[in-house]
């Protein structure tokens, strides 16, 4: 099976991919689907995508709700870790922390980011460690709405 990276450069290079690569995406994990995500840039160490603010993303107020934030972080996330990571290693979530920071009125943009020396085997053992990625959402005009990190648990993937 294609790399989500493959894929990724693929299919942003034709008319509406990255829209047909964003519907794929979230069919892979069905609750990404809640937030309409359109990814916009991925590559090693940094992915970046679009929440569209609609009615089914927002909380009492007319604002993106929390947790739709935090789906889109996720996603980001989640496509930086598959850009990213190397091929002898895996990789799952083990927490997220984040701060809400502004109203989140306008769609959000959601960008993961990593350092290459993050990922190196000098900075994980070789029974696993953790990987920190950092996250941001931030509102058409540039104000930051959530930012935070998420811990990856990333170890060797076990021989076939």
């Amino acid at each position: 099976m294609p790399s989500v990276l493959t894929l990724w450069n693929t299919m942003s290079r034709l008319p509406q991919g990255s829209r047909l690569f964003s519907v794929a995406f979230a069919r892979k994990a069905p609750y990404f689907a809640t937030i309409h995500p359109r990814f916009t840039e991925i590559r090693p160490h940094r992915a970046e995508l679009v929440i569209p603010k609609r009615r089914s993303v927002h909380n009492h107020l007319g604002t993106v709700h929390a947790i739709a934030l935090c789906n889109g972080l996720e996603a980001a996330m989640g496509a930086l870790a598959e850009a990213t990571i190397p091929a002898d290693k895996r990789w799952i979530p083990k927490g997220m922390t984040v701060a809400y920071t502004a109203k989140a009125i306008s769609d959000i943009t959601c960008v993961a980011e990593t350092d290459a020396g993050q990922w190196s085997d000098a900075a994980l053992p070789p029974e696993g460690g953790d990987v920190h990625v950092r996250v941001r959402g931030t509102r058409d005009d540039g104000e930051v709405v959530v930012e935070g990190e998420i811990r990856l648990w990333v170890t060797p993937r076990p021989a076939r």
